[in-house]
């Protein structure tokens, strides 16, 4: 199986899952439909170098696994709950001018494109601490 293959098969992938963020396990777990012969070492190889490509980026949305997303989509970042794991997609256009106000009071160029920002979303403010959802 080429690799270009692969790759072009992840990206299908990432780009059919929208906002959504996918493990390397579940992106193979699509795959393994679609090219039963695939192995997890190729899936693991291929986003590798579709990061180092530019065309995927790498997040940690606290779940304890690397997370990918094809670039391209719509700059955006997120904040996630800590207690029940929603996340909520923020638009660049509320924390860019905060990214140039860095910028310029410190001249230093940002290189990042993806700002992950974690607390307790309103429902979870809402019941005690020690309740489960």
């Amino acid at each position: 199986m080429r690799q270009s293959s692969v790759q072009m098969a992840i990206l299908e992938v990432l780009a059919g899952e929208g906002d959504s963020h996918l493990s390397a396990l579940e992106i193979y777990e699509r795959l393994k439909a679609r090219l039963p012969a695939i192995a997890p070492s190729t899936v693991y190889r291929a986003l590798e170098r579709l990061t180092q490509q530019g065309r995927v980026s790498v997040s940690d949305m606290g779940r304890g696994v690397t997370l990918y997303e094809r670039v391209g989509q719509p700059l955006h970042h997120h904040l996630v709950c800590t207690r029940c794991g929603r996340i909520v997609t923020i638009d660049h256009t509320q924390v860019g001018p905060f990214f140039a106000a860095i910028e310029a009071a410190h001249d230093f160029h940002i290189q990042t494109n993806h700002l992950i920002l974690f607390g307790l979303c309103a429902a979870c403010r809402s019941q005690p601490a020690d309740a489960t959802t």
